[in-house]
């Protein structure tokens, strides 16, 4: 088919402003404000009248810019005023190449990877689609999609797998939101409707709490740890006394450790709130990193393959060869949280703080926006005396 001249060009297609901005002959760039660009074109079916008696003008989506190019708009525009010529409405009569939900899903993955906020969650995004959405609807057109169809990937894990079931809903919502923004669908959102309409049972989750040590045994505990050389002996009694999450402290550089000043500063991309986190360094902590530099690695915790992290479960395993039941590593951050208002009695904000919480409303975090570091900084000297305790030799100084 040959393709007529226009006004826009490529170039203007990717930088123009939003608006509605023409090419002639009926065809249209839509921009909105968020910055989404797509096609429509507005034809008048010969013969046909509207509600009001006048000639039938009705506009088309085309599909998103990102999808389809200038010159595919100006084909598929030219397609359906020919139709329009010949009295067909080209709701019902043109042959638009609508994308199956699975392209849909995996160009909204590609997207979004520069948001993800590590390879690992983008991949878990996609993983919870292909497992349970794509084998039932991933190979049907994205406008096809009701509310049945979305139930039939929900329904059978709603109940046995509810909080999985809870985020595949709002990931084929998005898809769905974005395919309809490209031209690709119309109407509401199943999951929308699913949900306002309460088709599925209300299911009452029980919170999962990580398996904590108790704040007594951790003393022993430590000092048994303290005997033992090996690299995740170290992580771990390092993650005692911090009280921060396995991540935090394996994917630990040198760079983020400021002798001077005695702070270590974990920055946002590796917090799971997204904001910097700076912990105060006992001397006990200190004991355990000073040793470690002679190592010369990229990372402080080095694991077997050089200028490497040591692995997310050489901790967990360490526990279990130590025969210690019962108990996670993220579970010493409730360990150190209860110790923290049993036994220490410090200000809620104080001990929130330590762990990285974020404390208060939006309008209180607002003003208040000190992170409260000398505070933090008697109270984490205060745990690592206790936690050092037991230990028969190299203990905290008082």
């Amino acid at each position: 088919m040959a393709t007529l001249a226009g006004k826009l060009t490529r170039r203007l297609v990717e930088n123009l402003g939003p608006g509605r901005h023409g090419d002639g002959n009926g065809l249209y760039l839509v921009v909105d404000p968020s910055g989404a660009r797509r096609w429509i074109v507005r034809v008048v079916v010969k013969g046909q009248r509207n509600k009001k008696g006048g000639p039938l003008r009705t506009d088309f989506g085309l599909g998103g810019a990102d999808v389809v190019t200038l010159n595919q708009a100006r084909d598929r525009a030219l397609e359906y005023r020919r139709m329009a010529k010949q009295g067909l409405n080209p709701r019902y009569n043109a042959r638009q190449e609508i994308p199956t939900f699975e392209e849909v899903a995996q160009q909204v993955h590609i997207e979004r990877m520069p948001t993800w906020k590590n390879a690992k969650h983008g991949q878990q995004w996609i993983n919870t689609l292909r497992d349970y959405a794509f084998p039932k609807i991933g190979r049907m057109p994205v406008d096809s999609i009701g509310q049945p169809e979305a139930l039939m990937c929900l329904s059978p894990i709603w109940t046995e797998k509810h909080e999985t079931a809870r985020r595949l809903a709002q990931r084929i919502k998005i898809v769905l939101d974005v395919a309809k923004s490209k031209g690709f669908r119309e109407g509401e959102n199943p999951i929308t409707a699913i949900k306002d309409v309460g088709v599925l049972p209300k299911v009452k989750a029980k919170p999962k709490h990580h398996k904590a040590m108790a704040w007594q045994d951790v003393p022993p505990f430590y000092a048994d740890l303290k005997t033992r050389n090996a690299m995740a002996a170290k992580a771990l009694m390092f993650t005692c006394l911090t009280g921060s999450r396995t991540s935090e402290v394996l994917q630990m550089r040198w760079d983020e450790i400021d002798c001077g000043t005695r702070l270590w500063t974990c920055p946002p991309e590796r917090m799971k709130g997204g904001e910097m986190h700076r912990v105060p360094l006992t001397d006990e902590m200190v004991a355990i990193l000073q040793p470690l530099q002679a190592m010369q690695s990229d990372y402080v915790f080095e694991g077997q393959k050089r200028h490497k992290p040591l692995s997310n479960m050489a901790m967990l395993m360490l526990l279990r060869r130590m025969n210690v039941e019962g108990v996670t590593v993220h579970g010493f951050r409730s360990t150190f949280r209860v110790w923290a208002a049993e036994v220490a009695n410090v200000p809620r904000e104080v001990a929130e703080m330590s762990l990285a919480h974020r404390v208060g409303s939006e309008v209180e975090l607002a003003y208040q926006r000190s992170d409260l570091l000398e505070k933090r900084r008697g109270l984490m000297a205060r745990w690592s005396q206790y936690v050092a305790s037991a230990c028969t030799s190299g203990g905290l100084e008082s």
